[in-house]
């Protein structure tokens, strides 16, 4: 007969290993590698966009930038070509009717007397009467090209001026966000 409460019984022991089988275990905390492969995974794909999203807008304001720098300098140099016409006496050259690549005035100063406006270099320069010439344009970050006074004075009335002139930013790197380029016109007529 098989005594079944016995401590070395077989079959005890067997029911014990069943039900310990059977019992639920505790977990070790941690991640499988599947899980491991999906986390970094997803994060990947997060930082990636996050990475293209970054470059985009620091693209996007360098272009804004170098805009901003061709507009601003285009403004100040055909402000300053403008109010010099404005304020001269006469136009000495071109000639009426004509076109040139430079502008001379005869000014009310004597000092500044005569003012030239020229291209040299990829610069546009301005030049009063025997002081040294000043430059209108950064020939470094931007390059001036095309430099063109028309008169259109006509006669017995007072001289007016047509300029144009195209301004475009240095891009040694051939860089998409630095590619700009404006061609500037306008025109003024001597105040007498």
């Amino acid at each position: 007969m098989i005594n079944l409460g016995q401590q070395g019984s077989g079959y005890r022991g067997q029911r014990k290993n069943a039900a310990y089988c059977l019992r639920p275990q505790k977990l070790e905390k941690g991640f499988t590698l599947i899980e491991m492969i999906l986390y970094v995974g997803i994060a990947a794909v997060i930082l990636l966009g996050v990475s293209i999203f970054s470059l985009q807008m620091l693209q996007s304001r360098e272009k804004q930038r170098t805009i901003a720098e061709v507009e601003q300098a285009g403004l100040a140099t055909m402000e300053a070509i403008t109010q010099t016409i404005r304020n001269a006496e006469a136009i000495t050259v071109p000639a009426q009717g004509s076109s040139s690549a430079s502008l001379t005035l005869d000014v009310v100063a004597a000092s500044d007397d005569p003012t030239v406006f020229d291209l040299s270099g990829g610069v546009i320069r301005s030049k009063k009467g025997a002081s040294a010439q000043v430059d209108l344009t950064s020939g470094s970050i931007i390059t001036a090209s095309g430099l063109t006074f028309k008169n259109l004075s006509r006669n017995n009335t007072e001289g007016t001026v047509r300029v144009e002139f195209t301004l475009t930013r240095v891009n040694p790197a051939s860089r998409n966000e630095f590619d700009y380029s404006k061609t500037f016109y306008g025109s003024a007529s001597l105040r007498q």
